[in-house]
């Protein structure tokens, strides 16, 4: 994509503080981040497709919206506390207002939540975007699906699972 430093400057190099664990974010090759002694990492990855998971013409807060709580739900059902999110987009085309509207609405949750965006990539293609958000969690208390099915003797795939957080 044509000026692809440039979009993500203007957009998603936002003025985040840095984590203390960041040791280096955006800008570089990958980031670097320190996890405090005694944690694990919990990591996951969605993929949304315009046409597919959101209306092509859908609202661009709305999308960033719904791209970073679906991921924080993800960490939040493992014990996860959210810290880290890189971000794949895939554009059509530059469009500067829906680029405001998609960073602005993505950054007031991940400020909300104190995750930082750490890198990521932009490319010229469909609409789709690709977030892997980090978290952190005790060594040996993650909430996996089969540690909750004996905790709770009751749960099954189609249950209801309520995260532990408001996501906004």
């Amino acid at each position: 994509m044509s000026g692809e430093f440039s979009l993500i400057d203007k957009y998603f190099a936002h003025k985040q503080q840095n984590r203390k664990d960041v040791i280096l974010a955006q800008g570089d090759d990958c980031a670097i981040v320190a996890p405090a002694a005694g944690s694990h990492i919990a990591i996951s990855t969605d993929t949304l497709v315009a046409g597919t998971h959101f209306l092509a013409d859908a609202n661009p807060a709305q999308i960033a919206h719904k791209a970073l709580a679906s991921n924080i739900s993800d960490l939040v059902a493992m014990g996860a506390s959210p810290a880290w999110v890189s971000m794949g987009i895939s554009l059509p085309e530059i469009d500067t207002a829906w680029l405001e509207r998609f960073s602005n609405a993505f950054f007031k949750l991940a400020d909300y939540y104190g995750i930082q965006l750490i890198g990521g990539d932009t490319t010229k293609g469909p609409l789709t975007i690709t977030l892997t958000v980090q978290g952190t969690l005790p060594e040996g208390k993650a909430l996996t699906r089969m540690v909750r099915s004996q905790e709770t003797g009751s749960m099954s795939p189609g249950n209801l699972v309520m995260p532990k957080q408001d996501l906004m």
